[in-house]
């Protein structure tokens, strides 16, 4: 159970929410997506933590859920999320982690869509784990993984574990979407490792491929 908070400390979190709220709002404006093959029917977004930015870009928020880590930091980024109608779940491997799989799953059935960060919430930096293999299994909705990528000098990359990539101010960036992948409703502990890889596989790919074409996508 986690500690309670003094009262300095609910203030200063009080703050920081609202400021990174203020933050959230302003980027919205600002921020240029171009996004391409964007999935037209329900979906879970497979995405690299440093990528959560990436969410701006969701369409239609109003039947959006990311799953957002159970800690602070967590809690923090979660709260503030919700002035752009993120909603969340929370959990992570190590924290709610069986809670969370199975309300990212009933709201998959009530045909929300989801996104998680498939190497977070402390990594190992561009790992797939398998709660998104799981989650799509059971649920049946497919999985679409996701790639980011901009040149612009208001694109910075942080000094994390995870390369955390921020945009600031009117920042240009590609967000290319992978083809559905679909996974079978019984798998053995062995392919759903196979499955894991074929996911992380195929975002680097992805990835690659935006890297070196950015200006063709751009353009398109």
């Amino acid at each position: 159970m986690a500690n309670k908070r003094t009262k300095k400390q609910e203030i200063q979190l009080w703050i920081l929410i609202r400021l990174l709220k203020l933050f959230f709002l302003t980027e919205q404006h600002l921020l240029k997506i171009k996004s391409i093959n964007y999935p037209t029917s329900q979906f879970i977004f497979s995405m690299w933590h440093r990528h959560q930015c990436l969410t701006y870009g969701v369409k239609d928020k109003s039947s959006f859920y990311a799953l957002i880590s159970a800690s602070n930091d967590g809690e923090i980024i979660a709260k503030a999320a919700e002035c752009l109608n993120i909603k969340s779940v929370r959990g992570s491997t190590k924290r709610r982690g069986v809670a969370a799989s199975l309300e990212l799953i009933e709201k998959l059935k009530e045909g929300n869509s989801v996104g998680i960060m498939v190497d977070g919430p402390r990594g190992p930096n561009g790992k797939v784990k398998d709660g998104i293999i799981n989650i799509s299994k059971i649920s049946g909705v497919p999985i679409i993984p996701v790639a980011w990528h901009s040149k612009s000098k208001l694109f910075f990359e942080l000094n994390t574990w995870d390369k955390f990539q921020v945009p600031i101010g009117p920042c240009q960036t590609v967000a290319l979407y992978g083809d559905p992948i679909h996974i079978p409703s019984e798998l053995t502990k062995e392919e759903t490792k196979i499955w894991c890889q074929k996911v992380e596989d195929e975002m680097n790919r992805l990835q690659k491929d935006l890297e070196e074409n950015y200006d063709t996508y751009l353009k398109q």
